[in-house]
């Protein structure tokens, strides 16, 4: 067997939605924070992205996290974010199947029944809880970076359905809240294609007359993810479909989506501090979510910009696999492709 590179892989899924993590090959990316590295990845690395993700190696939904050194003294390992859709800040369901990995592999010091794990992100630094019983872990309680309504009741002109409502907010990535019966579309899978092509529609708009910009980091901007509503979903449990830049349904119920979610629904006062949230996805899966902190985006002292929330996501992750991806110099796909 020929290869010029090897990288080494764990692979999981959380609630149905696959995280390959990269624990080896990578090497060091350059730059002093995680948000630094991530900008430097994106910029000179990407190809390691698309050989990962893109077929044939991944699929049109692969998602993954690559470990590395932490930049901040506080944590254990950074995580940079990679799908097919690019370098994310912040990946939730990602998260939990890192945690799931570092345990089950013996990567980290494991305790029962909680083994906590703090990740240095480029979206800030995020703490894992993992419960384990007998060296396996059952579940993962993650504290997600400051969340945060952007815009409620704005609207948006989407051909065929003309204005289309949606609220906006962030939880680690931008999402767009729409309610799925405004389309006119049934909350079904045999529907999928209808509510895939209705949602990508909705991002292109949000992204050409009203892009979201962060309001501490314009480097994260755009909405790269709409949550679809079904009809009767409320602050106590909410169906919906997740469609994802740049074409496909997230599996799992959606970590900073259920975080974004929670955002809303507190900015809208139906979702108070210290109340479960369950958030179900596409295919039935869950998270169950809670807003355990209010505060200022920026701090009090800073206060440029919209009430916070915390928000914890609860989860469960197994591994799938282990692997080792090789580069052939022969390959005709070195950087993968996207059908």
């Amino acid at each position: 067997m020929r290869s010029s590179r090897v990288f080494h892989a764990v692979d999981s899924h959380t609630e149905g939605m696959p995280t390959r993590v990269i624990t080896g090959g990578v090497g060091v990316v350059p730059g002093a924070t995680m948000f630094d590295r991530r900008r430097y990845f994106i910029e000179h690395l990407d190809h390691i992205r698309t050989f990962l993700m893109n077929e044939p190696r991944g699929h049109a939904a692969m998602s993954g996290a690559i470990l590395q050194p932490p930049t901040r003294p506080d944590a254990d390992y950074g995580v940079l974010y990679i799908e097919t859709s690019g370098c994310l800040p912040m990946c939730g369901h990602g998260t939990i199947g890192v945690a799931t990995v570092l345990v089950e592999t013996g990567m980290v010091e494991v305790t029962e029944p909680v083994t906590t794990i703090r990740l240095d992100t480029p979206a800030g630094l995020v703490v894992a809880r993992v419960r384990v019983t007998d060296g396996v872990a059952k579940s993962v309680v993650l504290r997600n970076v400051p969340s945060f309504a952007l815009g409620l009741d704005r609207t948006v002109r989407v051909e065929p359905w003309g204005d289309v409502p949606y609220d906006l907010a962030f939880g680690g990535n931008f999402y767009a809240i729409v309610q799925l019966d405004k389309l006119g579309i049934p909350f079904e899978r045999t529907e999928k294609q209808r509510i895939l092509d209705a949602g990508l529609a909705i991002m292109a708009a949000v992204n050409d007359q009203d892009r979201p910009v962060h309001p501490l980091n314009p480097e994260i901007n755009g909405c790269h993810h709409v949550y679809l509503a079904a009809p009767g979903s409320d602050a106590k449990h909410s169906r919906h479909a997740m469609v994802i830049h740049p074409g496909m349904f997230d599996r799992s119920p959606c970590g900073t989506g259920t975080s974004a979610r929670m955002a809303q629904l507190h900015a809208r006062g139906e979702l108070a501090l210290d109340t479960d949230f369950d958030n179900e996805s596409f295919i039935g899966t869950h998270f169950t979510g809670r807003l355990v902190e209010e505060g200022v985006l920026g701090g009090p002292e800073v206060s440029r910009g919209p009430t916070t929330v915390i928000p914890t996501i609860e989860g469960r992750a197994w591994i799938t696999g282990t692997a080792q991806y090789h580069y052939d110099p022969d390959d005709p796909f070195p950087e993968g492709f996207a059908l």
